[in-house]
């Protein structure tokens, strides 16, 4: 059905509302890299319209530290569409500082809580290799 395959990577030690805003926040990014995967408008039986949403399916997955680690440096290698969210990004209240914040880590061991990979379907799925999806 899709050559790609979207997967957002969350880590497991957060507290719920944070990796609800990760997830969010992943999401947003793969949106934005893949403007063209975005579906048409929904619309109810009377004809009120809706906003749009990926057309295509994204699968979360759980993962501690060195399992997201890992999961970057495999996407790296297979040179997939990354979209990065550090535990630094939590104290952060806008934009910029996000931005200010992640290029301050230290980029051989980057503190991630979360990751959204896209890419072929078979690369992803080496990136997430023995990787759980989110219960």
């Amino acid at each position: 059905m899709f050559d790609t395959k979207v997967a957002l990577i969350v880590r497991d030690d957060l507290a719920v509302w944070q990796k609800l805003n990760v997830v969010a926040f992943l999401a947003t990014g793969v949106a934005a890299a893949m403007p063209d995967a975005i579906g048409e408008p929904y619309e109810d039986g009377s004809g009120q319209r809706y906003g749009r949403m990926l057309g295509q399916p994204m699968l979360v997955f759980a993962a501690d530290l060195p399992g997201l680690q890992n999961a970057h440096r495999q996407a790296l290698l297979r040179e997939l569409k990354i979209v990065p969210y550090v535990h630094a990004m939590f104290s952060t209240g806008h934009d910029a500082a996000n931005r200010e914040v992640f290029r301050a880590q230290d980029a051989a061991n980057l503190d991630f809580v979360g990751l959204a990979l896209h890419g072929p379907k078979k690369a992803v799925d080496k990136a997430v290799k023995g990787l759980a999806l989110h219960g």
